[in-house]
């Protein structure tokens, strides 16, 4: 088992870092290619429009929602159907993150999975056809016995990993 782990650790160590991607949610299946769909006789309705993507760091203001005060930004990503999501990761332990969330947004929030920890705040009501993802924080652990944490994006930069990430879906005004 150890050498398996090793292993795993020194093969993971010599590739790039994976791009993020959206945290899986429990009960939902990857989403299916989209068939053709056929010519609209009229043109179909134009979703609200939303912010393009930000420019710079994101502020809580911009997204209605807490930062985690030490806290770095990553990267946004367009989640699809006008939505975007924002991460974040912090050198703090994943039960000091939660804490500040569960402060901050006044609610307990969830665990949705125990290994790795990975907790959720709600914060909006999901509407599967339009939206991409339901508006709220998700908390996650990236600390184990086989990783030092989410490898820092930016080369070379300070610290090399971070143990916990927390990615922010705004709600989207008129949704």
């Amino acid at each position: 088992m150890v050498v398996v782990a090793l292993l795993l650790w020194a093969t993971l160590a010599q590739q790039p870092p994976p791009v993020p991607q959206p945290f899986p949610r429990p009960g939902t299946q990857p989403p299916r290619p989209a068939s053709p769909a056929p010519e609209p006789s009229a043109p179909a309705p134009q979703p609200p429009a939303v912010a393009p993507s930000p420019t710079g760091t994101p502020t809580e203001a911009t997204l209605g929602l807490p930062i985690y005060p030490r806290a770095q930004f990553l990267q946004s990503y367009d989640a699809g159907r006008g939505q975007r999501y924002y991460l974040f990761a912090s050198t703090d332990a994943f039960v000091d993150v939660v804490a500040f969330y569960r402060t901050a947004l006044k609610q307990r929030g969830e665990l949705i999975f125990d290994a790795p920890a990975t907790h959720e705040f709600d914060v909006g009501r999901f509407r599967e056809d339009t939206m991409a993802f339901p508006p709220g924080v998700t908390v996650k652990d990236f600390q184990s016995q086989v990783s030092q944490g989410y490898p820092n994006p930016k080369p070379g930069a300070q610290p090399a990993q971070f143990p916990t990430v927390i990615q922010i879906v705004p709600a989207v005004s008129g949704r």
